[in-house]
């Protein structure tokens, strides 16, 4: 998700993406191969399939317009979408309450609970 917010703020390159600098250097050594891989898949795959993706958060949008979401929320919702479009192996349940969780911690007051239903809303349009 950081990841993302970086590359919607600033534009960042996938290589820059990819090197983790936000992580603090006693944290990303400490990091499992597996870990790296599977975030650099998750963004990889987020920013491929960004069409897909932003299309699906925009149907599920209730009286709120796109341009006005907060980044934190954006970024965490693009990621969360394309695990649910995209990563069939990873339970959709798994992937909402770990973005439910996130948004408690970084977003806003209400953003876990936009987050969750516009994650639902999505689940439930690609479970149909």
């Amino acid at each position: 998700m950081q990841s993302l917010y970086r590359h919607d703020l600033s534009g960042a390159g996938i290589d820059e993406l990819f090197d983790f600098s936000w992580i603090d250097g006693e944290r990303a050594a400490a990091l499992a191969d597996e870990t790296v891989a599977f975030a650099r898949l998750l963004i990889q795959g987020t920013l491929e399939n960004l069409g897909a993706v932003d299309a699906a958060v925009r149907r599920h949008l209730e009286h709120w317009d796109f341009s006005r979401l907060q980044r934190v929320d954006l970024a965490l919702m693009r990621v969360s979408v394309y695990c649910l479009l995209f990563q069939p192996d990873i339970p959709a349940s798994v992937t909402i309450d770990e973005a439910v969780d996130i948004a408690r911690a970084f977003g806003g007051a209400d953003s876990w609970r936009f987050v969750n239903g516009v994650l639902d809303a999505v689940h439930r349009e690609t479970s149909l």
